[in-house]
């Protein structure tokens, strides 16, 4: 931000309320938005220098964002939504083929292969497991275990 630009500080108050609770011109804190959202501005440096707090300022930033975002948002619905024609066929035959039921080939029932799995431990302790396909939690659980500390 350059020096030029700073012209807002300290954002002026345009009404209290008899609460206490601030309003700030409108321009001032559109400025004030549009300087944090600058690669590298310091938000809790800007709320300082403009004397609004810092946690309030994150919030109207959010807000910008939001906004932003619904406006994009409404953009794209606008430009998405568009005409389909829809094509009615008054002509419709509905085909029946008759196939034979062939019953399916039965699979040769295969025993379940066995994995084998080695560690050797820094403490000089081997491990070996001899695994299935149903093993997995078990062999998680053990390699979660070999790996804790």
């Amino acid at each position: 931000m350059r020096e030029n630009e700073v012209d807002f500080f300290p954002l002026r108050v345009t009404g209290m309320s008899a609460g206490g609770k601030r309003k700030f011109d409108v321009q001032g804190k559109r400025k004030l938005v549009d300087a944090c959202l600058q690669p590298g501005a310091s938000i809790a440096g800007l709320a300082l220098k403009a004397g609004v707090n810092a946690n309030q300022l994150h919030k109207w930033i959010r807000l910008r964002q939001q906004a932003d975002s619904a406006a994009v948002m409404a953009d794209a619905e606008a430009t998405a939504s568009s005409f389909v024609p829809v094509v009615t066929v008054s002509d419709t035959v509905s085909v029946r083929a008759d196939r034979e039921r062939v019953p399916a080939p039965e699979l040769p029932t295969q025993p379940a292969t066995r994995t084998r799995l080695s560690a050797r431990l820094p403490n000089g302790v081997a491990l070996e497991l001899e695994c299935t396909g149903q093993d997995t939690a078990l062999v998680r659980a053990m390699v979660e275990a070999l790996g804790a500390r």
